[in-house]
């Protein structure tokens, strides 16, 4: 072989060789652009549909523990923040006024009676002189009248007597009811003037159980009518969320009220649940979202919760069309399903494609190998 020949033959084998690698360079470019992903269809089944709604908690009873005479505090008788029962005894106001208002009712009403008895005797002895003309009939006619007079005084003392004992009681101050009480608002030897006008001492709030408040719009309080009248969601066990929204503190509450009237500045209408709280930890004032059921789908769209993702626009999904290829979706969803599974209601079909893994590796008009 002359060295023409081998040099053309060497410049052949190199074109070759290379032309080798730049084949399977475009086979591995081919590859990275068709990553596998994995993905599956919708399930279809009948769910109850709930819309959430931000809500308020309130004890079902409260009141404010007040005075109602005048005097200054001598004792305050509970640990503030306690649980303390109906009747229970928490201030005693000093009382020194209203015993000896007592005591003077008392002795007025036992005059009223002695001066009864002496009256009724001396009608009695006047009706007997009038029938031996030893008085004249005006002489009886004044006994009974004093008679008479003295009856009311001893209403009257009795009266003035029961004021005063009912003030008197005012002096010990107890709890209306059972249930939490605040902070005391004045200390021992505080002066409160109740008598004028009531002064709050503390408040208690009676949360065995609790009221939960939200209001919904006139067209969905509509469609929750229709349902309950025939009875097919169950509005006795309405979830309701204490916090934020991934809280796990899950309550279920019955509707139990709503409103007779439409808010003319906002169109809604107030709706309560009420549930039970028998740990107590739930207080006036905090707030939750409660989950209404208000229809049921019976051919809702089920996808992985996973697979839902959420940008600037809004939540969307990554589908796979006829030729493998991504396709960004704007979607709406509604509540979770069976804690994995999130409800579409706009945006997605049964037999749509949609992507469950790899979701930080795909973009929209891709190639794609989908793997079911």
């Amino acid at each position: 072989m002359t060295r023409k020949h081998i040099i053309l033959f060497a410049a052949c084998a190199a074109i070759a060789f290379s032309g080798l690698f730049s084949g399977c360079g475009k086979k591995a470019a081919e590859t990275e652009t068709e990553p596998e992903v994995s993905v599956a269809t919708p399930e279809v089944d009948s769910v109850v549909l709930r819309q959430s709604y931000p809500a308020t908690i309130s004890a079902t009873q409260s009141a404010d523990v007040v005075a109602r005479v005048n005097g200054q505090i001598q004792q305050i008788l509970f640990t503030e923040g306690d649980f303390v029962t109906a009747g229970q005894p928490l201030f005693t106001i000093e009382s020194t006024t209203y015993r000896d208002a007592v005591n003077k009712a008392q002795a007025a009403l036992e005059t009223a009676i002695a001066e009864n008895e002496y009256a009724s005797k001396q009608s009695a002895a006047m009706q007997k002189a009038l029938e031996a003309d030893a008085v004249s009939k005006m002489d009886v006619i004044q006994a009974e009248s004093n008679l008479r007079q003295s009856e009311a005084s001893i209403k009257q003392a009795r009266a003035e007597l029961e004021t005063a004992k009912t003030q008197l009681g005012y002096c010990t101050v107890r709890a209306p009811f059972s249930g939490l009480i605040t902070e005391s608002m004045f200390s021992s030897g505080a002066y409160v003037g109740g008598e004028a006008a009531p002064v709050t001492l503390a408040t208690i709030y009676a949360n065995k159980s609790v009221y939960v408040m939200f209001s919904v719009s006139t067209e969905r309080y509509m469609q929750i009518a229709d349902t309950r009248s025939g009875k097919k969601l169950d509005l006795d066990h309405v979830p309701v969320t204490v916090g934020d929204t991934t809280s796990t503190a899950t309550y279920l509450g019955k509707l139990d009220y709503a409103s007779p009237d439409v808010s003319k500045s906002t169109g809604t209408v107030t709706l309560r649940l009420i549930l039970d709280n028998p740990e107590g930890e739930l207080r006036d004032g905090m707030f939750a979202t409660v989950r209404l059921p208000y229809a049921t789908d019976p051919d809702a769209l089920l996808v992985k919760d996973a697979s839902v993702s959420t940008d600037q626009l809004g939540k969307y999904l990554y589908l796979v069309d006829d030729s493998d290829k991504i396709v960004y979706s704007p979607i709406e969803v509604g509540d979770l399903y069976n804690d994995t599974l999130r409800i579409v209601t706009k945006g997605l079909k049964p037999d749509d494609r949609y992507v469950t893994t790899a979701l930080l590796k795909v973009r929209d008009g891709m190639k794609v190998k989908p793997i079911k």
